[in-house]
Formats: structure tokens, C-alpha cells, sequence
């Protein structure tokens, strides 16, 4: 059984830093690719970064590059999201996802297996 389970959400003061981490089980973790994804009330899912577990790739939102940073230690199966410089703008749920090749990475239909979710506020 697939299980993503994501953690180390909460409350942080702008300017602040959070470190989200996904630990992935149930699959071929070192074939896949790991996406992280942000909804926040109102708005629809949005990727914010993602990395190929097998060579490293990694992609980022726009809005996200310089202030978020996408690893992922495959001996643990985990993937980690460093949020540095936080704006009360990325308030939401932080969601990761897996999907073996996601055709567009960082589009939500791409991805099959999703976390619960961990949320993120940012307080101005």
C-alpha cells in the first residue's frame, strides 16, 4: 500500500522558516518523483517544487524559488521541503505527492498517490 505522510507544519511569524518532510512508503521510492503542493482556502492546488528521486531534477513555482528548497535522502525514503523567507502568502496545506513519470511536474493531475496534508501558517 502506498503511503505518503507528511509532517513539521505549524505556525511561524513571517520571515520565518519551516522544514516539511514526506516519508514515502509502499513503492519503488528511488524510480519515482515527489511533488510538493500547496492549497490554501478559496484556491485551487498548486505545485510548489518537486524532485526526481532518481537523478535529482528538481523544479519550482515562481513564486517559491530563493526561499524553498526541495531534497530528498532516498536511504529514508524521505523528501524534504526547506521554507526559508515565509510570507503570509504561503499560507495553506502542504500536501506531497508521488507519481512514477508525471507528465507536467508540477501539475496535481500528474500525480497518482497523495499525502494527507500538513498545514502551514504564516503570521504577519
Amino acid at each position: 500500500e502506498v503511503q505518503l505522510v507528511e509532517s513539521g507544519g505549524g505556525l511561524v511569524q513571517a520571515g520565518g522558516s519551516l522544514r516539511l518532510s514526506c516519508a514515502a512508503s509502499g513503492f519503488a521510492f528511488d524510480d519515482y518523483a515527489i511533488g510538493w503542493f500547496r492549497q490554501a482556502p478559496g484556491k485551487e492546488r498548486e505545485g510548489v517544487s518537486c524532485i526526481s528521486s532518481s537523478d535529482g531534477v528538481t523544479y519550482y513555482a515562481d513564486s517559491v524559488k530563493g526561499r524553498f528548497t526541495i531534497s530528498s535522502d532516498n536511504a529514508k525514503n524521505t523528501v524534504y521541503l526547506q521554507m526559508n523567507s515565509l510570507k503570509p502568502e504561503d499560507t495553506a496545506v502542504y500536501y506531497c505527492a508521488a507519481d512514477y513519470t508525471p507528465p507536467r511536474w508540477l501539475v496535481a493531475d500528474s500525480y497518482d498517490y497523495w499525502g494527507q496534508g500538513t498545514q502551514v501558517t504564516v503570521s504577519s
